[in-house]
């Protein structure tokens, strides 16, 4: 009789990649079924967390969730915030792709071959090395994966002069419905063959199958940077100042900006003797060639200093990177203010800045909480946080009001309701909000296209 026994889903994982590959204990699918999200999500525990380590692994375990109807969470460090990673039903299994880290650089062509875990830091430094340079930089940069950047389309201060992920994934493999495989994009810079699915599987956060490896766009290693902190005693003087620089025809490669509140958190967290009696303060970061960063250094202070806003130069790498450790180190600071926090990265254009930050502060103000505002002000890019104390449901259901008045804000400005941590889970209900009907409707389309059953991260990006 027991060998007519039915094997379970996991098993045949089990039979076809090995114990090694598949962790069953209570520990590690707990442990997996959390990222980094701040707030109370739905999750669940995983029946299984598997670590493939090369290409044929990911196809042999689509292919058995695939018939066994298993759904598929796809991992990379666990770093995002917006549950893009989490378990969402008890039958599923987490895909972990931290063995799969392998990658190596095409220096004449400028291009590196690089597998879902590598570490995007650890591939930074490497074609840094090489005079090289991959630019896309998210706070978690020093830990977080390149799969899980190309699955959430990852910025970072930088984008606002090299641009987000995007616009450095020249070609990806992935594996679909039924374990196919799926080839896109090539390793060059001029590829306009058929339908650019390369690019849709760039954002779409695991919901259209697994990334297996990717070929990144690498450019030539700026000869000299240097940063430039700005102190504001006028809230409204952020925007104009930040209209000044960008039609100045200086292109600085960052400009970041830091509310009060945020100044007073960081330095609070890790004290390197900002000013705490400034209404807010910008990082403006210029990199090229060693002229070209002095004569736009020069320009800057010239036309902020014109406005009466005061500019201070770091003078060495050291300086220079203290002001960018602070503004990394934001998020872990803000945990001292309130034991709960959420966190909205919202966009508006540039122009509307000047009018939409007062607004913020007014949403703030009406639900009678603490509001800290940062992130890549050059791009429109800010990280809204209402913060409130876990004590207090009331605090709670109060930020959670005000987070649906923050979204409709940035609408109304013809905004985005997310311009780098993704959909995943907290988002649902708003893309509606931002693309309408036909936008889901054809966002549904799409995903049954790659994937019929819905297997792959359900219950992200889309409501069921």
């Amino acid at each position: 009789m027991l060998g007519l026994l039915k094997k379970k889903p996991v098993d045949k994982l089990v039979e076809v990649l090995g114990k090694e590959k598949v962790k069953v204990s209570l520990v590690e699918r707990k442990l997996y079924s959390y990222d980094a999200t701040p707030i109370p999500i739905e999750r669940a525990i995983p029946s299984a967390v598997i670590f493939p380590e090369s290409q044929e692994d990911v196809e042999k375990l689509v292919q058995v969730c695939y018939q066994e109807d298993i759904p598929i969470f796809p991992r990379g460090a666990g770093s995002g915030l917006t549950g893009g990673a989490v378990p969402t039903v008890d039958k599923g299994v987490v895909v972990s792709f931290e063995k799969m880290k392998r990658f190596s650089v095409d220096v004449d062509n400028a291009v590196a071959f690089v597998e879902p875990g590598v570490i995007t830091y650890e591939l930074q430094q490497f074609v840094e090395g090489l005079g090289l340079f991959y630019p896309p930089d998210p706070s978690s940069f020093k830990y977080s994966t390149i799969g899980g950047n190309i699955a959430e389309n990852a910025g970072g201060p930088r984008c606002l002069k090299y641009g987000v992920t995007r616009e450095y994934v020249l070609g990806l493999t992935a594996v679909i419905r039924e374990g196919k495989v799926l080839r896109t994009g090539s390793p060059v810079l001029k590829d306009v063959a058929g339908y650019d699915i390369t690019k849709l599987f760039v954002g779409s956060e695991g919901t259209l199958g697994l990334i297996t490896s990717a070929i990144l766009k690498l450019i030539p290693k700026p000869k000299a940077r240097a940063t430039a902190l700005v102190l504001f005693e006028r809230l409204e003087d952020v925007g104009r100042a930040v209209t000044e620089i960008m039609t100045s025809g200086v292109f600085p490669s960052a400009l970041e900006f830091m509310d009060a509140d945020a100044i007073k958190a960081a330095e609070a967290y890790k004290p390197i003797g900002l000013p705490k009696d400034v209404a807010a303060i910008l990082l403006v970061e210029l990199d090229g060639s060693v002229e070209g960063v002095k004569e736009d250094l020069q320009t800057v202070e010239r036309l902020l200093s014109r406005m009466g806003i005061e500019v201070k130069v770091a003078q060495d790498e050291a300086s220079a990177e203290k002001l960018w450790t602070v503004r990394k180190n934001l998020g872990p600071a803000l945990a001292n203010l309130k034991t709960g926090k959420i966190n909205e990265d919202i966009v508006f254009p540039r122009t509307y800045l000047s009018e939409a930050i007062p607004k913020l502060r007014d949403i703030a103000k009406k639900y009678d909480l603490l509001m800290v505002v940062f992130g890549h002000i050059g791009d429109g890019n800010l990280h809204v946080n209402l913060l409130y104390d876990k004590k207090y449901p009331q605090e709670e259901e109060r930020a959670e009001r005000a987070v649906d008045e923050v979204f409709q804000l940035a609408l109304s400005y013809r905004g985005s309701i997310t311009g780098e941590h993704g959909v995943g889970l907290t988002k649902r209900k708003f893309l509606k909000w931002q693309v309408g009907e036909v936008g889901i409707e054809v966002l549904k389309g799409i995903k049954a296209v790659f994937d019929p059953k819905n297997l792959f991260n359900p219950g992200k990006l889309l409501l069921e």
